[in-house]
């Protein structure tokens, strides 16, 4: 089974979505995320966009996501997990 099968089975689309563009991000050396601009990105809100990285910091199994701060919109910490 493919990665792509995979998260889609796992996540909804939101999340996937989120999942991707993240993943996106980590591979250009980013590791800090702004919900407002992940959401304006994505065309999600940005209240659902941080709904979304509460529930994936607990599912997602490749990505440690953690809360980092708030300022003007919440800030998200990303790296991939140790394998």
């Amino acid at each position: 089974m493919s990665t792509t099968t995979r998260i889609r089975d796992r996540y909804n689309e939101s999340q996937d979505q989120i999942v991707q563009y993240l993943r996106s991000g980590l591979s250009k050396g980013k590791h800090y995320f702004k919900s407002k601009y992940i959401a304006m990105d994505l065309g999600l809100s940005s209240k659902e966009v941080g709904t979304n990285m509460a529930i994936l910091a607990d599912i997602c199994d490749d990505l440690t996501i953690t809360r980092w701060s708030y300022s003007n919109s919440t800030t998200w910490m990303v790296t991939p997990k140790a394998v």
